[in-house]
This record gives C-alpha cells, sequence and structure tokens, in this order.
C-alpha cells in the first residue's frame, strides 16, 4: 500500500528519488521530523534507507519507545512545580520535572512495575538522519529503584534539554543489580514547542519552594536590628509562597545574638530582630494569631563566637513555616502576648 505524502515531506523524500513513500505512519512521522529540524539534504540519502528499514531488538534487553507517530510532549504545572514529559508505551514516561527555586531534573517513572535498585546512563543519542554526530554520554546515575528510580543531575538534566532541540533523543539505558536491563528513549518529535510552553509555566513559578523556606534565616551581619535589603528580600519570597499555600498556618519567630554585649544586651537585641520580622510581615499581610515570636539572646549560637564571621552568622532571625492541625475557636493571642510566654 502507497500513500501519497504532504508538501514538505514529498520534498524530502524527492531528494532521495521518491515520490511515494510506504503508508507507514512511522516513516510519514519521521518524514516530519527531518523537515522541522531543517536537516540538510546532504544527510537525507542515509535517512531515507533507515526509514525503511524494520526496528532492530535492543541489545540491552527490552527496549521501550513509543512509535513516532504517537511520541508526543506535554506540558503540566503551577506556582510550584513544572512538568514536561512523553509517555512512554510499555514503560511509564520520561519527564522534567522543574521545582520553584531549582533548576530542571530528568528523570524516569514506571507506571507499572518499580524497577529495582542499580544504575542509569544517561546518554543524549543522535538522530538516524544527524550521521556527522555521535552519540553523547552524560555519565550514570544511582538507581535507587521504585517507581522512580533516580533523579539525574541539574547538569545532566540541562544537557538532555539542549539535546532534543538540536534533535537528539534522551535515551537511558538501565542496569539493575539482579542482571535485568532495558533501555529507554524519548523523541524529539514536536518537542520544540511544548518546550515553549514549559518555558512559560517556569516563568511563573514562586522564587523558591518549601524545603528552601521551612527554615528560613534573616541575618543581621551589621549588628543592628533593622532589615537590610537581602532580609527584605528574602522575606518577600516567604510572603510569596505564603499567598500560594495556604496550608502554611503557623509562623514560629526566633531572635538571636552573639556575645559581643553583656546577657541583658544581648537579649535585648535579639527581641528587636525578631520584632522586625514579626512587622515586616504583619505589615504585608500575615496575621497576628499565626506568628509565635522567641528571642534568646546569645544562647543558641549557630558557630562558635570566636571570631567577627561567625559571630556574623549568630545574628540572626530564625523562621520555621508549620503546618498546624486546626483547633477550635479560641480568642486571639496576639505574638506579643505570646513572645513573653515564650522568651527564653
Amino acid at each position: 500500500m502507497f500513500m501519497a505524502l504532504s508538501a514538505n515531506e514529498a520534498k524530502v523524500a524527492s531528494v532521495c528519488g521518491l515520490k511515494f513513500c510506504v503508508a507507514g505512519p512511522t516513516v510519514q512521522a519521521t518524514l516530519s521530523v527531518i523537515v522541522e529540524l531543517n536537516v540538510p539534504r546532504s544527510r537525507l540519502a542515509l535517512c531515507c534507507l533507515l526509514l525503511n528499514l524494520p526496528l532492530v531488538a535492543s541489545a540491552w534487553g527490552v527496549s521501550f519507545q513509543t512509535r513516532l507517530e504517537k511520541a508526543e510532549w506535554t506540558v503540566s504545572g503551577d506556582q510550584f512545580e513544572c512538568r514536561l514529559s512523553q509517555p512512554v508505551t510499555g514503560f511509564g514516561s520520561g519527564e522534567f520535572v522543574r521545582r520553584a527555586g531549582e533548576r530542571a531534573v530528568f528523570r524516569l517513572h514506571s507506571a507499572q512495575n518499580s524497577l529495582s535498585a542499580g544504575s542509569a546512563t544517561l546518554i543524549a543519542a543522535a538522530a538516524p538522519w544527524q550521521p556527522g554526530r555521535g552519540d553523547i554520554n552524560l555519565g550514570a546515575v544511582r538507581a535507587t529503584g521504585g517507581a522512580t528510580p533516580f533523579n539525574a543531575s541539574f547538569n545532566q538534566s540541562g544537557r538532555l534539554l539542549a539535546g532534543l532541540l538540536e534533535g537528539r533523543s534522551p535515551l537511558v539505558r538501565y542496569s539493575a543489580r539482579g542482571g535485568e536491563s532495558l533501555e529507554v528513549r524519548l523523541l524529539p518529535v514536536r518537542f520544540s514547542q511544548a518546550y515553549d510552553k514549559y518555558l512559560d509555566c517556569a516563568a511563573k513559578l514562586l522564587p523558591e519552594n518549601f524545603d528552601q523556606l521551612k527554615q528560613s534565616r534573616i541575618g543581621f551581619p551589621g549588628g543592628g536590628v533593622d532589615l537590610d535589603p537581602a532580609g527584605q528580600a528574602r522575606l518577600d519570597a516567604l510572603l510569596a509562597y505564603l499567598k500560594a499555600d495556604p496550608s502554611i498556618n503557623h509562623l514560629l519567630i526566633e531572635g538571636h545574638a552573639d556575645n559581643s554585649g553583656s546577657r541583658l544586651t544581648n537579649r535585648d537585641l535579639s527581641r528587636r530582630r525578631a520584632e522586625a520580622v514579626v512587622n515586616y510581615l504583619k505589615a504585608h499581610g500575615v496575621a497576628d494569631d499565626q506568628l509565635t515570636m522567641r528571642f534568646h539572646g546569645e544562647r543558641y549560637p549557630l558557630v562558635p563566637n570566636t571570631n567577627n564571621a561567625n559571630r556574623a552568622k549568630n545574628r540572626r532571625v530564625a523562621i520555621q513555616l508549620e503546618r498546624l492541625p486546626q483547633t477550635p475557636d479560641k480568642p486571639a493571642e496576639s505574638s506579643e502576648t505570646k513572645a513573653l510566654a515564650t522568651a527564653s
């Protein structure tokens, strides 16, 4: 059975002296990818040959790859996380996940079977229509097993993304400790449009994620009690997260000092620093009953007060984000009242 190609596909096929192509959807989809990637005509002869070769079994045991005409990239996400993924027939998916405040990581997700622990080698594989290019081995990652056995490094993930934009395929060769092996290949077909949507999603991510903010520190390196620009920027990132995640319903604010002054002086400095943070948060919409303030003077240094650099680190306010169980309504207690009750 034969089928006429589209105008662009016909241009590609004509380089090989073809007017028609075997009516296999994989062949047609591959020709579409070649046109999309603007492959030089000098390289198309090999491609036309490869299009008509049967698939070869992988030397790596079980091999998973979605048929070319069915391969698609999908984008999903919100303020907390963006995902760029491709379903892989019979396996699950490969995906790039970017959390707020972080770079993207690549990982596999097995939909049906939990994988055994082992190692995975990541390759940015050259396409058949790129005979002048070789595969790029990006190194191995340790796999702990399970449905999502590994996260590639930021560097490996970035190079896989760059490779996709060049028409390369992310290729994972997975070796389990028990001797089993498998190969999973993602395809670059229709990647550029999905990548643009992924970038749009990433542009809307929050500055930082919960893990980065849940134990925050506001420094007072100059020794005073007023917030500096760095401290305000940190609090602004925290406020943006609180607005997006209403499940955070309590903040514990704890002021600290170094050992430069007397105990009473240091206790007062730690209180005033904690108050500066509390007042900033309240001025930007955080409810008073969601704040508990404590101050400790010099009692809990981060590092020994043995030099100026260490003393600067100890002049700080610690903020802990919490999700507390909801309790029956009771009279509101101000942060000042709670501070008097919990000061130490």
